[in-house]
């Protein structure tokens, strides 16, 4: 068996190499080529805290995986990383497990990757201010994501901790992306500003207000990913011509802000436009005006895990990277 830690995937997988591997994973799932079982999710109330199973299988390269990601918000005070994971790969071929990685990198790189995608489809072409909303753990890959797509100019963060959002700035910088970066204390107005928007947050209460989106602006929204959390109120739903979800069975179960607009009646999962797939198999339309307003939800699946864990494990074996053990 393979064995990768993360900087040895850091070092040879990257944000482009993700974006085509997750795009090609959604066209397989559109041709009904990925078996992929709901995934289970168990809490931790007393530490608001979550630990996620996720299994799947590509029927066409005969590859299986499942993924084990923990979610402790409470690990940063202890000095240890919010979110943890690791991914086992398996030869669907023979039953063999070829590879073990950890899935903490790849988590936040296929979720900026579904962010970059939709943002291509979705987001003016002319789209030059990003504004981040959470600055924690997930948002640096969404970050990666949208530069990847668009020529953003300006990036406008927003964080309840602003010191921590001026690290985030920092921590962009010193990895190499020079775009201008701010730093934002009233959410508003760096909503009012932004042509994109990715929310990155925890929150069990909206964040943004869809009174101050101007016409244009697309939304990824990828922080709530269990049904009592929300992050985009009901008036951006309501605003939003096109809303886009990687997966809609896992959003009808998970993404509180929609379920929590459904139960109240004023919207409806049958509102939804597509799923990302139609998006890249040219199904469905993307964007189609400057003024229409649309959203990306986005709450994850194990097929797109898979498809990041195929890609490092090929790029792995090329450059000899990883160390082989018997099991």
């Amino acid at each position: 068996m393979l064995i990768l830690n993360e900087k040895q995937i850091m070092k040879s997988y990257s944000m482009k190499d993700a974006i085509e591997d997750v795009a090609s994973v959604l066209k397989a799932k559109e041709g009904n080529k990925i078996a992929s079982p709901h995934r289970t999710v168990i809490e931790f109330p007393d530490r608001d805290a979550s630990a996620l199973y996720m299994p799947s299988a590509d029927l066409i390269s005969e590859v299986a995986a499942v993924k084990v990601v923990t979610i402790f918000p409470q690990n940063p005070t202890k000095g240890m990383p919010t979110t943890q994971g690791v991914i086992l790969l398996t030869d669907a071929e023979n039953g063999s497990h070829i590879a073990m990685m950890n899935a903490s990198y790849l988590t936040r790189l296929r979720t900026g990757a579904l962010s970059g995608i939709a943002t291509d489809y979705l987001a003016k072409k002319d789209a030059t201010v990003l504004t981040v909303i959470g600055t924690g753990g997930m948002a640096f890959e969404q970050v990666l994501g949208v530069i990847a797509v668009r020529s953003i100019s300006k990036i406008l963060l927003v964080n309840k901790t602003i010191s921590k959002a001026h690290q985030f700035g920092e921590k962009l910088q010193a990895f190499g992306i020079t775009i201008p970066f701010e730093t934002v204390e009233v959410v508003a107005d760096a909503v009012k500003q932004a042509d994109i928007i990715c929310c990155a947050t925890r929150s069990n209460e909206a964040v943004l207000n869809g009174e101050d989106l101007k016409p244009g602006v697309h939304i990824n929204g990828i922080g709530s990913y269990l049904p009592h959390m929300r992050e985009i109120d009901e008036t951006s739903i309501l605003k939003a011509s096109k809303i886009v979800v990687d997966d809609l069975d896992g959003v009808k179960g998970e993404a509180g802000e929609f379920i929590h607009a459904a139960e109240n009646g004023v919207w409806s999962f049958d509102e939804t436009y597509c799923e990302l797939g139609r998006l890249v198999t040219h199904d469905k339309k993307g964007r189609e005006n400057n003024h229409e307003i649309t959203i990306f939800k986005s709450v994850g699946a194990a097929y797109y895990d898979l498809a990041v864990a195929k890609g490092v494990y090929k790029k792995a074996k090329q450059q000899n990277s990883g160390v082989e053990i018997d099991v």
